[in-house]
């Protein structure tokens, strides 16, 4: 990853989430949203996958197959996003899984349906 951490990769997709969604505001379709933060931070030069495969591992790390991340930025960042009313314990546990079997130890959860922006960092211990 070509950022010097972790922490200024989110800061600029947190910043461009907040500018889609100024522009955007809620009401739009998750895929709206996704094709529209995706593009921005394209135009920002960052390495931006869309509907990304990542290898779900289980514990012993034998391969359980693979879920797709709605972004997976810099090769290091998950983004999952969603279009809804508000987050719910359900959004979080699923990012969490994600970071969990995948072995990524950064995860934004991103709400652009409700009408103030909602952004929520996650972090999971990888092991190997």
């Amino acid at each position: 990853m070509k950022w010097k951490n972790i922490n200024q990769l989110c800061d600029m997709v947190r910043e461009t989430s907040f500018a889609a969604h100024s522009y955007h505001r809620n009401g739009h379709l998750e895929k709206i949203y996704e094709n529209a933060l995706a593009n921005r931070l394209r135009k920002a030069g960052l390495d931006v996958k869309q509907q990304h495969p990542l290898t779900v591992y289980d514990e012993d790390g034998t391969v359980l197959g693979e879920y797709f991340a709605d972004l997976f930025i810099e090769d290091g960042l998950i983004v999952e996003l969603k279009a809804c009313r508000d987050i719910a314990p359900d959004h979080i546990a699923q990012l969490i899984g994600y970071l969990t079997s995948a072995r990524i130890e950064t995860g934004l959860l991103i709400n652009f349906g409700s009408a103030k922006l909602q952004v929520k960092k996650y972090l999971q211990s990888v092991s190997d």
